[in-house]
């Protein structure tokens, strides 16, 4: 039987960024159904509600094997629906968000090679979403840890260490400030780091390691980056410059027995239907999702082809130093795993 896969297209340049995805995985010849569903800011503008997901895409998206999101418009303001992306990893409590950051070949990167992984919990802190309004001056926001995530967000950290053969997890958090939100973070990393002997755990401060991944990034390689939501949120952005663009970051967000996979980047609205966004990040994520589907054949195809492609430089987006367009770098990518 073949796996389903929910796909959410997204808005801003989403779709087009999640048809040329479609494009590429299709042309490995997977074997995975691809169902496309409704969800983001262009579909409730229309139908209104409290949520930016309907009720039959969950549906969908309960019955699937995994699902792919698009870049979504989250609206602003007090009473808006809480973003596509936090919806789903609480629903399904998708406790690892995972952003590999690497260097692609002769690209060139701002402050030198780099090669690590941020790994943020997903579920709770400060995207628990508990905001109150005391008094006409007065505003709080609840930011909730919980020893369960932090241990389940832990040991996938480490675990993702021991795969890839590394020794060291950096331990981000404000424990001098946030003595315990942040310290039961910590301990929970500590306990969980006690089975994994072999891995080192170093600790940097929020502040401080925002200014050493500027000084010196390299420090860091072959490493685990862990944090909390909102904390590693804000860090693996800085780390997205590391390698010189955004558009090619992609993203997982794993559970026990679900994963949605995603582009770090969001919607862009000024550039849709402009044919110019880069397509990496959208293409890797979709290429992670076949792995993790069972498919690593396709996926290793797909990364293949895009490291060739970015290190020929012929056929690359402005971002990256080229003027094609996305669709002529689909082309191309396409081509090389044909």
């Amino acid at each position: 039987m073949s796996k389903k896969a929910a796909v959410i297209r997204g808005d801003g340049v989403g779709p087009e960024l999640v048809d040329a995805m479609l494009n590429v995985l299709h042309a490995t010849g997977t074997g995975v159904e691809f169902i496309v569903v409704d969800a983001g800011a262009t579909w409730w503008e229309e139908h209104g509600g409290r949520s930016l997901i309907p009720d039959e895409t969950w549906d969908v998206l309960e019955e699937a094997d995994a699902c792919f999101k698009g870049p979504t418009t989250t609206p602003g303001g007090s009473g808006s629906p809480k973003s596509v992306a936090v919806s789903i990893r609480q629903r399904f409590n998708l406790y690892a968000n995972v952003r590999p950051i690497r260097t692609f070949p002769k690209t060139n990167p701002p402050l030198g090679d780099v090669n690590f992984v941020c790994v943020r919990e997903g579920t709770e802190g400060l995207y628990a979403g508990k905001e109150f309004e005391l008094n006409d001056d007065i505003f709080i926001a609840l930011r909730i840890i919980t020893r369960r995530a932090s241990r389940l967000v832990a040991r996938y950290a480490f675990d993702e260490a021991e795969r890839r053969n590394w020794k060291r997890l950096v331990a981000i958090h404000k424990s001098n400030i946030l003595k315990e939100t942040c310290g039961a973070f910590l301990e929970e990393i500590y306990r969980v780091g006690d089975e994994y002997p072999e891995i080192e755990v170093w600790e940097y401060h929020i502040d401080n390691i925002a200014q050493q991944l500027i000084k010196n990034p390299q420090i860091f390689n072959h490493s685990i980056l862990l944090s909390t939501n909102l904390f590693m949120d804000v860090i693996s952005e800085e780390c997205s410059a590391l390698v010189g663009s955004i558009g090619l970051i992609y993203s997982a967000n794993i559970g026990e027995t679900y994963a949605m996979f995603e582009p770090a980047h969001g919607s862009a609205p000024k550039y849709a239907g402009m044919d110019k966004v880069n397509p990496v990040a959208t293409i890797l994520a979709g290429a992670w999702m076949l792995s993790y589907l069972d498919e690593k054949e396709a996926s290793e195809k797909i990364f293949r082809a895009v490291d060739r492609v970015i290190g020929e430089g012929r056929t690359l987006t402005y971002d990256l130093g080229g003027d094609a367009k996305t669709s002529e770098m689909v082309e191309e990518i396409i081509k090389q795993i044909e």
